[in-house]
């Protein structure tokens, strides 16, 4: 009740006309434990990647709703070698990073968790955040404990802070670190973590943190100190945000961080999950969502609960005109692969840094080329192997509510088990896929539910033709995969369905779903190698579009252009397809 209330008065100071309405997410998509800045106009985030690469995607923004994806931090092998092969676990990799800038030099620093011997902690700068070959390699340093952030006192000191949440003296050039000072170890939540310290000019410093765990107890709490050290006194309000025990559709609300604009009000980001209550779909996993906050001098600071539909601040006025190459978040795939010299989009990933000369763009315009993989997505027959672990796939996160994907297909085996196909990918551990597969001399579909495999024949008269291989969610809860020919695309045949549930939490309730296409000979061969003879899968057409975004179980965001949209809700129909029985 007083968060609330405190908000109305702050809001009742502003002229009601200057406040603006807009839609969360403002990043859609797998996006959590956002970090961002404000600079001379631009606005940047960087958020977790894990075992994903490349890494730590920076977004630029003008106006606060459109982003673009503007560089990897982690883009190069060479910048942290032997780390991503030998990484185990599908969650661990790029944990939470904090970005800042000082005397005109971006900082973002991390922990990449969990690889045997080597130092967690990892420091990157650059002066140009839209370029990626101007990220530096990495400062490596210890850090036993995760989500460092990044804070100079008025001496120009550079200190961590991080989960516990403990404070460190750091030398920024070779990763020195000094004694650990604990600070505060919140309100008695589990998993006080994701701290980030502001100084304000009542002479206080604000140390805000996350509690609870990262499921639906999980909340923002804040403390303060006119000593850096402390001790700090908590906030008598806390905590300051969350959405745990409610029914909102926006849950796990957290791992927030604070900035300006250029009229010096304030605002924040944070993680939240659109799941509603029951926390069983959310095939997105963790998004990044934005709130205004009121901050006056003296004060605790006020976060506007989340919700789909926001009102505050005036925004910035709305603008695309952002430098630098890649696409904005919210935009259509369309990628056709025909110049060999291109670089892959951007805002296509790996799991983990792949084999090299796996995927590139053939000349001929052949397309997108991927090298069969020995191993398959659940990454067998790589077993303990570190390198076996690189599996052919690559994707784009699943970035809307209702969308369409589909890719065309080239690729004729001429051997058993050689396959090539498209995914909705969670981890190694939970993803769907559609193959086309070489099954005892037949050409057949393969439908793969986490393990669960149909099969069936490929129709003889599509024999030598490319295939057009679809996802679709026409439903938030149901992803449905289809095949055409591609010379003939509205004739499509579905080929299976099955629930958002299997791409929600599990094995992936850090991560969100990636979709995408995935080449492997079913492990023939040796070492990580196919045979000799076994042939390319060449995909073009690459299209991915939004078809709607829910703001509360039943209700789409308004798109360009329409009204507000009314959602078919989970009991909704589809339109009938025509079906191949497998």
């Amino acid at each position: 009740m007083r968060l609330a209330s405190g908000l109305t008065l702050a809001l009742a100071g502003s002229a009601a006309a200057a406040n603006s309405t807009y839609y969360n997410p403002i990043l859609p998509g797998w996006h959590s434990d956002p970090s961002c800045i404000h600079v001379d106009g631009t606005f940047y985030c960087v958020t977790s990647t894990f075992i994903s690469f490349p890494g730590l995607p920076i977004y630029a923004s003008k106006d606060l709703i459109n982003w673009k994806h503007v560089s990897h931090v982690w883009n190069r092998e060479s910048q942290l070698p032997g780390y991503s092969w030998n990484t185990r676990d599908q969650q661990d990799g790029m944990y939470a990073a904090t970005i800042r800038i000082r005397d005109g030099t971006f900082y973002v620093i991390c922990e990449y968790l969990d690889v045997e011997g080597k130092e967690a902690g990892v420091l990157f700068r650059t002066t140009d955040p839209f370029d990626d070959a101007s990220w530096s390699d990495a400062v490596t340093f210890p850090a036993p404990k995760i989500d460092p952030d990044l804070f100079w006192d008025d001496d120009g000191t550079a200190y961590v802070a991080t989960q516990g949440c403990q404070l460190q003296e750091m030398n920024l050039d070779t990763g020195e670190m000094g004694p650990m000072i604990p600070l505060w170890n919140g309100t008695g939540g589990v998993w006080p973590e994701g701290p980030h310290i502001y100084k304000r000019p009542d002479g206080y410093y604000y140390l805000m943190i996350a509690e609870g765990g990262t499921a639906t107890d999980h909340a923002i709490t804040i403390a303060r100190s006119k000593s850096l050290t402390g001790p700090y006194t908590p906030s008598p309000n806390n905590p300051i945000l969350t959405n745990r025990g409610t029914d909102e559709y926006f849950q796990t609300v957290g791992h927030g961080d604070l900035f300006q604009d250029a009229a010096g009000n304030w605002w924040g980001t944070a993680l939240a999950t659109r799941s509603g209550p029951a926390y069983e779909s959310y095939p997105m996993g963790r998004e990044t969502v934005l709130f205004p906050v009121t901050w006056r001098d003296g004060d605790w600071p006020v976060l506007q609960p989340v919700r789909g539909r926001m009102e505050g601040w005036a925004l910035p006025p709305q603008s695309r005109d952002v430098p630098g190459t890649g696409p904005f978040n919210a935009d259509p795939d369309v990628y056709d692969f025909k110049d060999a010299a291109e670089e892959l989009p951007r805002n296509l990933v790996y799991w983990r840094v792949p084999r090299e000369g796996a995927f590139s763009v053939a000349e001929g315009g052949k397309g997108l080329r991927v090298v069969l993989n020995r191993n398959t997505l659940a990454g067998l027959p790589g077993g303990s192997e570190p390198e076996a672990r690189a599996v052919s796939f690559i994707g784009r996160r699943q970035t809307d509510s209702l969308f369409t994907f589909s890719v065309d297909l080239d690729f004729e085996p001429v051997a058993d088990g050689q396959e090539a196909g498209v995914t909705a990918f969670l981890t190694q551990n939970a993803n769907l896929q559609l193959g086309v597969v070489q099954v005892d001399g037949q050409l057949s579909f393969r439908f793969n539910v986490s393990g669960e495999v149909k099969e069936s024949a490929v129709p003889k008269a599509w024999a030598g033709e490319k295939v057009q291989l679809g996802i679709k969610m026409a439903e938030p809860t149901e992803y449905t995969f289809s095949a055409s020919l591609a010379s003939d695309p509205k004739e499509k045949v579905e080929l299976g369905t099955a629930s958002a549930k299997l791409l929600s939490g599990g094995s992936g309730s850090f991560v969100g779903t990636l979709v995408g296409v995935y080449a492997t000979c079913n492990g023939a061969g040796e070492g990580v190698d196919c045979p000799a003879d076994t042939p390319n899968a060449y995909f073009t057409k690459w299209r991915y579009t939004g078809d709607g975004q829910y703001i509360t179980e039943t209700e789409l965001a308004p798109r360009e252009g329409k009204g507000k949209g009314k959602g078919k809700g989970k009991e909704g129909k589809g339109k009938k397809r025509n079906s191949l029985v497998l």
